[in-house]
């Protein structure tokens, strides 16, 4: 349950966060230099002719954290009725101490939003407030509000085969978005973690985008589930995919409804080494929220 705090925004005094929607300068841009008379001027100075407002004008919704995950993870989503670059920032005390981008790779003011909050502890209150900025420049503001994180939960045994836990290993993919490891965000290993908040996001590789994962050991596999990644900006979709094992049979195309969730697909296959390759998608830096493959370990 997230409760209003009686923290209050007064005097509030905003660092922007510019480097969501802005791009890296080349080495031979010039500096920006502050107007003359700024450079030491006081914050209230600062913030003459900057606009700010409620964030319920352009949220109609409760601010809900949902999916929380025992890695210390959890999400906020959130729909704007106008375009806008998101942040969070939260932290353990009304001071916060994090902060939080849109997961969007996109950048710029949009309005489906679902930035991930990590590093959480359980069974701890947080204080958080939503931050917006338009292309006109307006800040939008929520009140301070907290929310709660549940115990650990218990881990149940998993049954995906393509899973760590099951011994399964990376063995190749195209690319990750950021050079990324195999551990890390964005990394190959988000695709078979069995965690809803973590994508594996290849860079930019649209239809070239692969995955490949070695199982511990052959399997008859029954029924594969699959989940595309997907951007706001209706980039990074795959709205098909196919199989092809270490003997070089090809299974496939599935095709993906949606990304809203993951679908799972009957098939008969005997394999040990499995490569999922997109097709037919929408381009850009196009990847996997989650892969679970169902079945039995040949000889067990």
């Amino acid at each position: 349950m997230i409760k209003k705090s009686k923290v209050f925004l007064w005097g509030v005094v905003l660092t922007f966060v510019l480097a969501a929607c802005a791009n890296a300068a080349e080495p031979d841009t010039p500096a920006v230099t502050p107007q003359p008379g700024t450079e030491n001027a006081p914050a209230s100075t600062l913030t003459e002719g900057v606009t700010f407002r409620s964030v319920n004008e352009i949220i109609d919704a409760d601010l809900e954290v949902t999916d929380f995950a025992n890695d210390g993870t959890a999400v906020l989503p959130i729909r704007t009725s106008l375009p806008v670059a998101c942040t969070i920032v939260y932290g353990d005390t009304p001071a916060f101490g994090s902060l939080t981008l849109d997961q969007d790779m996109a950048g710029g003011a949009h309005s489906d939003h679902s930035p991930l909050l990590s590093g959480l502890e359980p069974e701890t209150t947080y204080y958080f407030r939503v931050q917006g900025v338009d292309d006109d420049g307006v800040v939008y503001l929520s009140e301070v509000m907290t929310f709660t994180t549940p115990p650990l939960a218990d881990e149940p045994a998993t049954t995906n085969l393509a899973s760590p836990a099951m011994g399964a290993e990376i063995v190749g993919f195209s690319s990750a978005f950021g050079d990324a490891g195999v551990p890390d965000r964005w990394g190959a290993g988000s695709a078979f973690d069995d965690n809803p908040n973590t994508e594996w996001s290849s860079a930019g590789d649209g239809d070239e985008a692969w995955v490949e994962v070695a199982l511990a050991q052959p399997a008859r596999i029954e029924s594969v589930a699959f989940q595309t990644r997907s951007m706001s900006n209706g980039t990074a979709i795959a709205k098909a995919f196919t199989i092809t094992t270490d003997d070089g049979d090809t299974f496939g195309p599935f095709d993906l409804p949606d990304a809203n969730q993951p679908y799972t697909f009957e098939v008969a296959i005997e394999a040990q080494q499995l490569r999922f390759n997109l097709m037919d998608t929408t381009g850009g830096n196009t990847g996997v929220v989650d892969i679970a493959v169902f079945g039995e370990f040949i000889g067990e």
